[in-house]
């Protein structure tokens, strides 16, 4: 009889919960605030994420192509999965030798956006944008070069 007993308290609880699920989702159709739902990709024109979201890393450059990179490395040893590469060369600046960036090697498919390669530049040379839409056939092509084809330190950065 005890059995029997529990099965109906487990039956009777069971539509409580569930009755009190509904009663939150029947809220939210009644009295809709604000649409969660984003129509993608026909809004892609309207669509922006939201201020902490974590897309791709990207060197930025200014108008006049400088960027404020000193080649230090910080970014490429925190990084946990090498997803970033720094190749640099020595040139001569004002008659002493000076580390300057060739490449900066960016492999968009290892990375795990995890933020520390933006957290441990000392420069902010770096920062995560919004772009999400990564999608391609090959996958070199998620390899970049972040770099502009001539770039140059930005005067006053060291």
């Amino acid at each position: 009889m005890r059995a029997i007993i529990d099965y109906i308290k487990s039956i009777i609880e069971g539509i409580r919960t569930l009755l009190k699920g509904m009663s939150v989702t029947g809220y939210y159709i009644t009295h809709p605030r604000e649409i969660i739902t984003q129509q993608y990709p026909e809004n892609r024109e309207t669509l922006e994420m939201f201020d902490r979201f974590r897309g791709e890393v990207v060197l930025t450059h200014t108008e006049a192509n400088e960027h404020r990179c000193t080649g230090c490395s910080a970014c490429e040893l925190a990084c946990p999965n090498g997803t970033i590469e720094i190749i640099s060369k020595r040139e001569e600046v004002d008659g002493k030798k000076k580390k300057v960036i060739d490449k900066f090697m960016y492999n968009l498919s290892m990375c795990t956006f995890c933020n520390l390669c933006i957290l441990s530049c000392p420069t902010d040379a770096i920062v995560m944008s919004k772009d999400f839409e990564h999608a391609v056939f090959d996958r070199s092509l998620l390899t970049k070069v972040l770099n502009k084809p001539g770039s140059k330190l930005m005067e006053g950065v060291r």
